[in-house]
Parts: C-alpha cells; sequence; structure tokens
C-alpha cells in the first residue's frame, strides 16, 4: 500500500467519523429538545460507560500478563 493509498483511506476514514459524530449528536439533540432524557444522563452514562472501558482494559492487561 503506497502513501497516497493510505491519506486517502485516513480521508475516508475522518468523513465516516465526523458523519457518525453528527448522527450521534443529533439523536442526542433530539432526545433532550423533546425532553426524554437530560444531558445531564447523558454525562452520567457516558463516564459509567467510560469507567467500565477503562476496567476492562485494564483487566484484560493484566489477564495478559499471567
Amino acid at each position: 500500500m503506497n502513501k497516497l493509498e493510505i491519506i486517502s483511506q485516513l480521508g475516508d476514514m475522518k468523513e465516516v467519523e465526523y458523519k457518525n459524530t453528527l448522527a450521534i449528536t443529533s439523536i442526542i439533540e433530539l432526545l433532550v429538545e423533546k425532553n426524554i432524557i437530560s444531558r445531564e444522563d447523558i454525562a452520567r452514562k457516558a463516564a459509567e460507560l467510560d469507567e467500565q472501558a477503562y476496567y476492562e482494559a485494564v483487566s484484560s492487561k493484566i489477564a495478559r500478563l499471567f
């Protein structure tokens, strides 16, 4: 794979990431506007999932050591 192909693939990935972020943000905004969920609920869940991912990564790393 040459440099041009890699740069092209990175550009494609960034576009996909942007579209996914836009879709998620739109859904969150609609849910908040319709009073289905609050920004605090979203922040709380994000923190919970982040902590869970951290502990799973640490556990996986420890398991590989043994």
